[in-house]
């Protein structure tokens, strides 16, 4: 893994798949911070990636919002456990 991979996690109080995602993040050597998006601060950050965002069929956006970054690029937007672990499988 590239030591340069950083990662910007959105989330939501009482979102399962948040925690899910969290719980395997923990236990990957990817190193990043958590924004809630019950927060002020949270709900400025990620207007920095609004275009990246994967929305349902209502327009609403799809929790939790997993950005990883390289070198200040974002590399992929996911948004479950499942896509985490693939996309890391894909890049051993």
């Amino acid at each position: 893994m590239n030591d340069h991979m950083t990662y910007e996690l959105f989330t939501y109080p009482s979102c399962q798949r948040c925690e899910e995602l969290k719980a395997f993040l923990g236990g990957t050597d990817l190193r990043g911070e958590e924004f809630s998006l019950a927060r002020k601060e949270g709900k400025l950050k990620i207007r920095e990636y609004l275009a990246f965002i994967k929305r349902d069929e209502k327009g609403g956006m799809v929790l939790p919002i997993l950005i990883l970054k390289d070198e200040g690029g974002v590399k992929a937007v996911l948004a479950s456990r499942e896509e985490l672990g693939e996309w890391l499988k894909s890049k051993a």
